[in-house]
């Protein structure tokens, strides 16, 4: 039985996209995984790259600030999921969304409450997701250093809101969101 594990990152930040990670896994490998938030930022690199090798399928979908501020966070959300479940090739006879939420909405799909420590192709999306969003975000550090992307990676620290009232806000804020607006 092939098993997607579906996780998402950037969920809560300030700035920045959001990203749906669908993936399925090699049966009965990286049964040791876990969440990505387990893991410093250099054991989840040298973890991609081994995750990226027991890969059958990867499913992506970013959705970006100013859609997250047009159509909102759920819609969003349910957006990345579907969109990120459609590319998985091949398909997945069970799929498992991170979380309490099916957002992939589909027969075959459900919800669980902390998938990313019990099922390793959860854990696997949590990682890669984690990773691809943190590089974007240290590219986008590149273009606006005065933000300090790479420090918080678009999240709603002290620095991000010190640095907010600095500078304003740049297209990849949310504007929607509590904290960025005016």
């Amino acid at each position: 039985m092939r098993i997607a594990g579906f996780d998402e990152v950037g969920r809560g930040a300030w700035a920045g996209p959001l990203l749906v990670v669908g993936v399925v896994i090699k049966s009965d490998s990286l049964t040791d995984l876990r969440d990505s938030k387990s893991y410093t930022a250099k054991q989840r690199e040298s973890l991609r790259a081994i995750v990226c090798r027991n890969v059958l399928s990867v499913g992506l979908s970013w959705v970006s600030a100013e859609e997250i501020d047009t159509i909102g966070l759920a819609n969003s959300l349910k957006r990345g999921f579907k969109d990120a479940a459609a590319t998985l090739e091949p398909h997945a006879d069970t799929i498992i969304v991170d979380g309490n939420v099916d957002y992939v909405g589909s027969p075959i799909s459900t919800a669980l409450i902390k998938g990313d420590e019990s099922v390793p192709a959860v854990a696997a999306a949590s990682i890669i997701a984690k990773q691809l969003r943190d590089a974007y975000m240290h590219q986008l550090h590149s273009l606006h250093p005065e933000y300090e992307f790479n420090r918080h990676v678009g999240y709603g620290t002290a620095l991000h809101k010190k640095l907010i009232e600095q500078h304003g806000i740049t297209r990849f804020h949310r504007r929607s969101f509590k904290g960025v607006g005016s």
